[in-house]
């Protein structure tokens, strides 16, 4: 597997609160959770996609006599009602940068769909994330991932799981394998193209905690005008 940063660059190409810079810029950053009012804020595609809301001949109904569009409102709106929150947005400088939607199995039928089926019974499915290219490389894939763990972890959910793909060579509604490598996923099930990966929730939430935890060695050992300086 190649290096986190190269495989963030594969990720962006299909498009996955505090101050941060990108490529030296300081900027702001936010998660939301989607909501009906901001889903219009998800990529036109990906508004207009329902994969993994629908069942394959769902699908493809919906894709020649129906309005996918108003099929991915719907299983919003019905998620949310029923489960709760479903996806979060994250904003930089106000603007919407990526997404990711997940869900318990139980409402997403394209989950049962995939060789290394079904999702295990104490985890929500990560079904796609997407990161717009042009705000690569500033970590806000491991935010989006890790503000889903934070939720799921509230909601006495136990951990995450991922259909992976391991030959993703452009846009898709499966995620590559080697980016949930990245961000702390585990495979749990073997398969030569679509892996089942694993993201134990107490791993996700102990990276922010170990970064804390090494910022504050790094600047108790430093002078006040030496931090200053690597700021």
């Amino acid at each position: 597997m190649g290096s986190r940063k190269a495989t963030e660059s594969a990720f962006r190409r299909p498009g996955i609160g505090a101050a941060v810079t990108i490529s030296g810029v300081p900027v702001s950053r936010r998660l939301a959770s989607i909501t009906l009012d901001n889903l219009g804020d998800l990529p036109s595609k990906c508004r207009r996609c329902v994969f993994w809301e629908l069942d394959p001949v769902g699908y493809a109904r919906a894709h020649e006599e129906g309005d996918p569009r108003l099929e991915k409102e719907s299983w919003v709106s019905s998620v949310l009602l029923e489960w709760g929150s479903c996806g979060k947005i994250v904003y930089v400088d106000g603007v919407p940068a990526g997404y990711v939607l997940y869900a318990p199995p139980l409402y997403v039928p394209r989950s049962v769909a995939f060789p290394t089926s079904p999702v295990s019974a104490d985890a929500v499915l990560l079904m796609t994330a997407h990161i717009l290219d042009e705000f690569a490389g500033g970590g806000l894939g491991r935010m989006l991932v890790q503000g889903v763990a934070k939720d799921m972890t509230r909601r006495g959910v136990k951990a995450i799981e991922a259909f992976g793909d391991l030959k993703w060579s452009g846009p898709s509604c499966v995620v590559p394998a080697n980016y949930l490598l990245a961000v702390g996923f585990k495979t749990i099930r073997q398969h030569a193209r679509h892996p089942r990966l694993r993201l134990e929730l107490k791993t996700a939430l102990s990276w922010r905690e170990d970064v804390e935890v090494a910022l504050e060695r790094l600047l108790g050992s430093m002078t006040p005008e030496r931090a200053l300086r690597l700021a």
